[in-house]
């Protein structure tokens, strides 16, 4: 499992950007991140190198931030290599929240976060089928 923070973000020119430089001048890195967005708000998803400088930054400059778990799994890097990852929830009858890449270090996988309804069993699942699931640790070395 890894640590993902949320940044409630206004609808409006410029937040993300704000939001960006806020961790570029904290010297955190970002490995991966989603936005999803609404009318009113958005939401900016990323692992970053360092939760809690990150969260800090970003609180002084008076976002909303939530921290949450997530599991980190390798996948094969070829067609049909996502959807190998994610019958293994599907035959387990976990549901799947949402979903988002980066890039892997390693030829040949790629590397998704995924936030599902029951991380414990989504964990232990994995496990079993032998998936490769990565730590903070892990996620640093990228």
């Amino acid at each position: 499992m890894a640590i993902q923070i949320s940044v409630f973000i206004e609808n409006k020119e410029g937040r993300i950007k704000k939001a960006i430089d806020t961790l570029g001048k904290a010297g955190v890195n970002i490995r991966a991140l989603s936005v999803g967005d609404t009318a009113k708000y958005g939401i900016l998803r990323l692992i970053v190198s360092d939760n809690e400088a990150a969260t800090k930054a970003l609180e002084e400059e008076s976002f909303i931030v939530k921290q949450s778990e997530v599991i980190v799994v390798a996948v094969p890097d070829k067609p049909n290599g996502l959807n190998s990852t994610l019958a293994i929830l599907d035959d387990a009858d976990i549901n799947l929240e949402y979903i988002y890449a980066f890039v892997s270090s390693q030829p040949d996988e790629a590397i998704v976060a995924m936030k599902v309804e029951d991380i414990e069993a989504a964990t232990e699942v994995f496990k079993a089928n032998n998936a490769k699931i990565l730590t903070d640790e892990d996620i640093e070395k990228i």
